[in-house]
């Protein structure tokens, strides 16, 4: 499923943190952002910007900025990539202690991971602190790919950036707009740390995709006439 204010390139998939085993505990943590800008905690956002929300995550609606998602038949979301021409911003939001952040230690992992599989993963220095410029094999070629984390009050943002924003920050542009104007709506649950927070369609567009997969299933059924497939 696309929401779309203009048509945009391809993406590819990154790899997400793996799960802690225990729910997190008190004290309150900073927002490890910089001075000016997002990502935001719900209480802190701006007022009058124009979101897509997926429930945890609000996303800007910047022009040029393709979103897509990949969504469940009861309306979860897996996963959401924005889309600008020939980069990509792959997105996740996870539960995070209230004492600590988490992005130094997941960071350490997803590197430890990718160079076990035989990708370079460099750290480096940008503007929300510590990343991983990432260049793995793929069965496509070769894939670069930049690692940004986010630490915020009882949630971690993972951004993975793709094609051209992976190699020249540079070339981010919208996407950065988009990371900028990101709203994090953690909400009261108690959830393991790591815990990836739950996303959801917009009822509407919830209501539309169940639709389609029940008329795609029934025009299946029909398509068949009760008769196995045979072969050409």
């Amino acid at each position: 499923m696309i929401f779309s204010r203009n048509r945009g390139g391809k993406h590819s998939r990154a790899q997400a943190p793996g799960r802690g085993g225990a729910p997190e505990p008190g004290g309150t943590a900073e927002p490890d952002t910089p001075t000016g800008h997002g990502p935001y905690d719900v209480s802190e956002a701006p007022a009058g910007a124009t979101l897509f929300d997926l429930g945890s995550l609000r996303i800007p609606a910047i022009e040029g900025i393709e979103v897509r998602v990949q969504a469940n038949p009861d309306g979860s979301i897996a996963q959401v990539v924005l889309v600008h021409g020939d980069s990509g911003l792959e997105l996740g939001v996870f539960a995070a202690p209230r004492s600590e952040g988490i992005w130094d230690e997941v960071r350490a992992e997803i590197q430890a991971a990718l160079i076990a599989d035989g990708a370079t993963a460099e750290e480096v220095d940008g503007e929300y602190g510590p990343q991983l410029r990432v260049r793995m094999r793929t069965p496509e070629g070769v894939s670069d790919l930049r690692f940004v984390g986010v630490d915020g009050p009882r949630w971690m943002v993972r951004a993975v950036y793709q094609g051209k924003a992976a190699l020249d920050p540079a070339a981010a542009g919208p996407l950065d707009e988009c990371l900028y104007g990101l709203v994090v709506d953690r909400g009261s649950e108690a959830l393991p740390v790591r815990d990836a927070l739950p996303l959801r369609l917009p009822r509407e567009f919830a209501e539309q995709a169940a639709q389609a997969q029940a008329q795609a299933q029934a025009g299946g059924t029909a398509g068949t006439g009760g008769a196995a497939p045979g072969r050409t």
